[in-house]
């Protein structure tokens, strides 16, 4: 199923617009021979633009999401024992995982526990603190989006913040991402990427930061759009209404400037598979400001994924890596990894922008006595080896995946 965002009328080339001005002024001063004779002259430039209009130009990339990085002490002791306690060795764990990313141009994720390193003090639930190596890690497999506004953020204060700052900041030519920063002016900063021709940029906010306080001359450091606001009438409440003026500036802010703008919001409820009146009322809005996929994380299981007109709802990616127990039938330990295609079709001043060939291969996070941790896809041959089980709970999640959408592809299990 492919939907088609928008036609955008390109503005008429400078060449051509001189040339309409130099003709007109020489209408008006009457020298009429002299455009006589350069219509003679060279007759070709004319022509030229004509073929231009009717010229079609097809590119396109294509894209794969996972998602939360909930990096538990038991993930970092794995990895640092790997190395024999010198380093943190995380590569293992994602092997399959770097295989299928290898084939795609964009590949997201959600880093849900900050990157202050361990200079700081590694930690665990509930103010976790992540070492660098992951980062190194999802980067070596490919991943080049990665949203930082979660409810975690804020878990090391603002010490953990600018660490992780700083390291995404080294990465910044590579990496696009999105939700924390170290000052207004990078809060503000539209970033755009561009990639076989296709500009796209991303936004990233957080329902909150479980109760911890950013001071409010520092907020620029998790952008949070806040969805508890109110008891009795939350999507009326005039502070919630607030919260969403501004993230239509932000919006409006860099939607002209990209083929394709994408909005990662971290909200929901955990471990439901299902949507809160909230994320349905801010899927709804973020459609109408023309954003044109919305990637959801945070209540750590799986939710559907649909359209809202032609805006592509992931409502939550579910965990990527973690180690969260496997009660709830393994809801916390399967995830959902989508991908799909954008293709931007140009034909003169008209521009489309397509998102089609969606599929949903569903994840697993594999350990063992808290170790041997590994991320594999349900699609891979190999899933039977980590969990027997593997062909009832795949029945099970296809259908929360397509629960909104029946039309949505889940990948055939290995």
């Amino acid at each position: 199923m492919a939907k088609k965002r928008r036609k955008v009328k390109r503005k008429l080339k400078v060449g051509r617009i001189v040339l309409a001005l130099i003709i007109l002024i020489l209408i008006v001063l009457g020298v009429t021979f002299v455009i006589s004779k350069v219509i003679s002259d060279d007759p070709k430039p004319s022509n030229e633009h004509i073929a231009d209009d009717n010229k079609e130009e097809v590119t396109s990339l294509n894209m794969i999401m996972v998602g939360d990085a909930l990096i538990h002490s038991s993930i970092y002791n794995d990895a640092l024992e790997k190395t024999n306690y010198n380093g943190y060795d995380f590569a293992s764990m994602l092997t399959y995982i770097k295989d299928i990313v290898s084939d795609y141009d964009l590949a997201y994720y959600n880093q849900e526990t900050i990157l202050g390193g361990d200079e700081i003090g590694l930690s665990d639930y509930p103010t976790f603190n992540s070492p660098y190596e992951f980062g190194d890690a999802m980067l070596d497999a490919g991943f080049n989006m990665v949203s930082l506004a979660t409810n975690h953020t804020f878990d090391r204060g603002e010490e953990g913040v600018e660490n992780s700052c700083a390291y995404w900041k080294q990465h910044e030519d590579d990496v696009l991402y999105a939700g924390s920063y170290c000052s207004l002016e990078e809060r503000n900063e539209v970033k755009v990427k561009e990639m076989n021709g296709i500009t796209y940029s991303m936004l990233s906010y957080t329902y909150g930061t479980n109760g911890i306080y950013v001071p409010e001359d520092e907020e620029y450091m998790v952008n949070v759009w806040p969805t508890d606001l109110a008891i009795n009438d939350p999507l009326n409440d005039s502070e919630y209404q607030a919260y969403k003026e501004q993230v239509k500036k932000d919006v409006e802010a860099v939607r002209d400037k990209v083929d394709v703008l994408m909005v990662a919001m971290h909200w929901g409820v955990e471990y439901t598979h299902t949507p809160t009146a909230y994320q349905e009322d801010m899927a709804d809005y973020l459609a109408s400001l023309g954003v044109d996929i919305i990637i959801g994380s945070h209540p750590h299981v799986i939710q559907p994924v649909t359209w809202i007109d032609d805006t592509l709802v992931i409502y939550s990616l579910g965990n990527f890596i973690s180690a969260q127990e496997t009660d709830m039938d393994y809801a916390k330990m399967v995830g959902l990894m989508p991908s799909l295609t954008i293709t931007k079709t140009t034909k003169g001043d008209n521009v489309d922008i397509e998102i089609s060939n969606i599929k949903n291969d569903l994840i697993f996070t594999y350990y063992s006595g808290w170790r041997n941790f590994k991320v594999v896809p349900f699609s891979s041959p190999d899933i039977y080896d980590y969990i027997s089980d593997a062909s009832r709970l795949y029945n099970e999640y296809s259908v929360v995946v397509k629960d909104m959408d029946e039309t949505m592809v889940v990948s055939e299990l290995g």
